[in-house]
C-alpha cells in the first residue's frame, strides 16, 4: 500500500462525527472515499462537503450489506468500521423485564458488532493485500458499561481473529477505542453538566478529545507506519485509561 497512489477507502457510519472526520482526513490524501450510513439526508450533505461517494446501508442487515458490497469499486484499500453507538440510549427503560432486557443487550450487539462482522466479512474478498481495517472500540469496552462496553470488548476480542486471518495476506485490523470525545452523537444531547466535569477530570490532559484526535489515530493505523500493528487496541482518552 504505497502512499502517493490514491487508495479506496471505506467508512461506516461516515455521515457524522468521527466517521465523518476520518472520511475527510483520508479525503485530505486525495483519496477515493466511500461513506455509509442509514440516514440519506445526512450521508448525502456529508458526502458533498467532502467529495465522497455514499451509500445508504444498514449495517446490521445482512441483504443491505450484500448489495452495498456489490456497488462498491473492485478492490477496497482501507475499511473504517465506524457505525455503532450507545443504543441504550432511548432504548425501553424497564430492564427488570427480562425481554426488554434482552432486546437492549442485542441491539447494542448488532449495532457495534455485527455491524463490523458482516461488513469485514462481505470485503475481505475484495480488501486489498497490504491494506488495513480498523474498527471502532471504546474506553467502555475494558472500563465496563453495561451493553455497550460488552459490545465494544467483543469487538476487540473478534478483532484478533480477523487480524489473524488477514494478515497473511499482509492486511493489519486494529482497534481504536476512544474516551470522552466531543463532536459526536455518543450522548444524544443529554450530557449533563455534571458529568462533563467528571469525564475531563478523569483524564490527564484535562480536556475532551476531538473527532480530529480519533480521526487522527485511525489515519495511522491505515498508514505504511503502522504495517506491522495489528492485532491490537489502541487507546485515545488523554490518560482516562492507561495501558501497559
Amino acid at each position: 500500500m504505497e502512499r502517493g497512489v490514491a487508495r479506496t477507502i471505506v467508512v461506516t457510519g461516515g455521515g457524522t462525527g468521527i466517521g465523518k472526520a476520518a472520511a475527510e482526513r483520508f479525503r485530505a490524501d486525495g483519496d477515493q472515499v466511500v461513506i455509509t450510513g442509514r440516514r440519506a439526508g445526512v450521508l448525502e450533505k456529508a458526502a458533498a462537503e467532502l467529495g465522497a461517494q455514499a451509500f445508504v446501508c444498514d449495517g446490521t442487515d445482512p441483504e443491505q450489506v450484500r448489495r452495498l458490497v456489490l456497488e462498491l469499486p473492485g478492490e477496497v484499500d482501507v475499511l473504517v468500521n465506524n457505525a455503532g453507538g450507545n443504543t441504550d440510549f432511548g432504548a425501553p427503560g424497564d430492564e427488570q423485564d427480562l425481554a426488554v432486557l434482552k432486546s437492549n443487550w442485542i441491539a447494542n450487539f448488532d449495532a457495534n458488532v455485527l455491524t463490523a462482522v458482516l461488513m469485514t466479512t462481505a470485503l475481505t474478498p475484495r480488501l486489498a493485500d497490504g491494506g488495513a481495517v480498523v474498527h471502532l472500540g471504546s474506553i467502555a469496552g475494558t472500563r465496563g458499561a453495561g451493553s455497550y462496553g460488552a459490545a465494544k470488548s467483543a469487538l476487540a476480542t473478534w478483532n484478533q481473529d480477523v487480524a489473524a486471518e488477514l494478515g497473511p495476506r499482509g492486511i493489519t485490523s486494529n482497534v481504536v477505542a476512544p474516551g470522552f470525545t466531543a463532536g459526536t452523537e455518543f450522548f444524544q444531547d443529554r450530557l449533563t453538566p455534571q458529568r462533563r466535569e467528571r469525564l475531563l477530570t478523569a483524564t490527564m490532559m484535562k480536556r475532551q478529545g476531538e473527532v480530529t484526535d480519533i480521526a487522527a489515530v485511525i489515519h495511522f493505523l491505515a498508514s505504511p507506519a503502522a504495517r506491522y500493528i495489528t492485532g491490537q487496541t489502541l487507546h485515545s482518552n488523554g490518560g482516562a485509561l492507561t495501558t501497559r
